[in-house]
């Protein structure tokens, strides 16, 4: 598979504007990204910009800490999928997770559920910036049993983001069937390799151009 297809182009920049969204579809078009990625408050004009090209048109729930109330992601998830988005990466309720309490997997379940009752895909962002390795495969086993299709390494806004070395140990971790996206800092052709080689099955970037380019 070419390393395109590999690739999210990504823009969750607070200060996007609708030129950026555009570019982002034009950009998706010409290089043969998998597809993009925008805010819930862009799905409706990227899913008109996108029209019937093969592009996925991703967003997120949850958006950047994960702790809002689970009713409050059920809602975007509704809404997002209403505008039009393919595919949604949930940000997990991380407090939660470290709480310990089993409340984690029935958000998950119920989030997973609602994605898959409209045949859309579902990733969880668990953060691996914030865990420990066991705590990332506890995650990933957590996610797996809540019937996650990815689990995504991070969502950029953390301290760190995707390490080939958390991708691997990610993949020990999951079945077969549940994919990786590693997401957060990948900047160069090289690294997209390693990460890839690693187990990540899509790259969420916005650095997605150059990669390809260079």
């Amino acid at each position: 598979m070419e390393l395109s297809a590999y690739i999210e182009h990504t823009n969750l920049s607070p200060t996007l504007t609708i030129k950026e969204i555009d570019n982002l579809v034009a950009e998706a078009r010409q290089y043969g990204f998998h597809g993009i990625c925008v805010p819930p408050f862009w799905v409706k004009r990227a899913q008109r910009e996108i029209g019937n090209d093969p592009v996925s048109l991703v967003t997120v729930a949850g958006f950047p800490l994960g702790y809002n109330m689970t009713e409050t992601k059920l809602d975007e998830i509704r809404r997002a999928i209403d505008n039009g988005a393919d595919e949604i990466d949930v940000v997990w309720n991380i407090t939660s997770f470290k709480t310990g309490i089993p409340w984690t997997k029935i958000e998950l379940a119920k989030c997973s559920k609602l994605c898959h009752d409209h045949n859309k895909i579902i990733k969880i962002i668990i953060e691996t910036a914030y865990l420990s390795d066991d705590e990332i495969v506890q995650a990933c086993k957590l996610c797996a049993d809540a019937g996650a299709d990815f689990v995504k390494t991070s969502t950029g806004f953390a301290p760190s983001g995707a390490k080939v070395e958390h991708i691997a140990l990610m993949r020990s971790a999951l079945p077969a069937e549940v994919s990786i996206k590693a997401s957060g800092g990948i900047k160069t052709k090289e690294q997209a390799l390693q990460l890839i080689k690693a187990g990540a099955d899509r790259l969420g970037t916005s650095s997605g151009v150059s990669i390809v380019t260079t």
